[in-house]
């Protein structure tokens, strides 16, 4: 198995530089694109997938996640079908439950039943089905779907309850379950689980772990710049168990969070996380450092390392995409030729 890169672009900067960005990653050789989306925090990731779709010819692009409560799923079905279109099919949906998108207005995420059923109808309609909306009862289809698309559709999930339901309904899995490779198996196990329960293996669905990344020669440095990243890991279900002084500290996180530094370099609660979280949710450190932590994480089966990357204010994104990109790049090097997991 070939571990390949994949990188998620939260739109925090112009819509510009945000294709500037999915452009560097495509040069740099990730196979995917994930673009947040957090309508009241960051731009539009709809309006940056479509600009990027026109900079790029081979790179995947995909939202990393959207959701089903602010994105209805008729608009859903057409912005996909449309990027679709305009990306020769280079495209991977991602959906969640709700995050950012729905605390900053106080509404709460979609329930595991209703995120079951929203894959179930956006599969529909990209055979070019009826669906019946809910609130009105009326049937309705993407009317110009002159035939039906193929649009795989990832879960993202942390919990033990939303990783099963992924791995008996999606094409993939972003596993939010940070980088230890004792959290990722238990992550990895919960997937197995919904799979089997649906007659599949593990293998058939693309698994994509999702690490917050920075890279820097002064690990400290590094580690403070994800902080705000991990804060957020937090919020959800851990997977597995945590030290008590962990478990203060998360408390202490739950209790101060601000949804609208929302992974913030500069949020006021990125303070208090220790460095022994970092190190569970984040791959954060020294280039070696880092490429130890990957070569651990190629081992377990995953299909595909997304990297968030962080950098200091005013910084540039791509220098961390670049530093990742030579650290699979030596590991893959030093396998040997025809084999290995990287």
């Amino acid at each position: 198995m070939v571990l390949t890169m994949g990188v998620g672009l939260f739109p925090t900067e112009p819509v510009a530089r945000m294709r500037q960005l999915a452009r560097t990653a495509e040069e740099l050789g990730y196979r995917n694109a994930w673009v947040g989306d957090s309508q009241n925090i960051w731009r539009d990731s709809s309006i940056v997938l479509g600009a990027a779709a026109f900079d790029t010819s081979r790179i995947i692009l995909g939202t990393g996640v959207t959701n089903p409560v602010t994105r209805h799923r008729s608009l859903l079905a057409s912005t996909w079908a449309s990027l679709h279109e305009a990306t020769g099919g280079r495209v991977a949906m991602g959906l969640g439950a709700g995050d950012s998108a729905l605390f900053t207005m106080g509404l709460r995420p979609a329930r595991l039943a209703d995120l079951e059923r929203a894959v179930d109808e956006l599969r529909a309609l990209f055979r070019g089905d009826e669906v019946v909306e809910d609130s009105s009862g009326a049937a309705y289809r993407l009317a110009y779907l002159e035939q039906p698309i193929r649009v795989p559709i990832y879960l993202g999930a942390s919990g033990p309850k939303l990783l099963h339901l992924a791995g008996r309904v999606a094409d993939g899995v972003i596993v939010l379950a940070g980088t230890d490779p004792g959290f990722i198996r238990t992550a990895l196990d919960r997937v197995e689980a919904g799979a089997k329960a649906a007659g599949r293996r593990l293998s058939d669905l693309h698994l994509v772990l999702w690490a917050p990344t920075a890279i820097d020669p002064d690990p400290t440095a590094a580690r403070d710049l994800v902080r705000a990243h991990v804060a957020r890991t937090v919020m959800r279900p851990v997977p597995s168990e945590l030290a008590p002084e962990q478990r203060e500290a998360v408390e202490r996180i739950r209790a101060a969070y601000d949804y609208y530094q929302h992974m913030d370099v500069r949020a006021g609660h990125s303070a208090l996380v220790p460095d022994s979280l970092v190190d569970l949710f984040a791959l954060a450190g020294t280039p070696q450092e880092c490429a130890t932590r990957v070569q651990e994480i190629a081992e377990l089966g995953i299909d595909q390392v997304s990297i968030i990357p962080y950098v200091a204010e005013h910084g540039d994104r791509a220098e961390t995409m670049a530093a990742f990109a030579g650290i699979v790049s030596g590991i893959r090097s030093a396998l040997p030729r025809g084999g290995g997991t990287a």
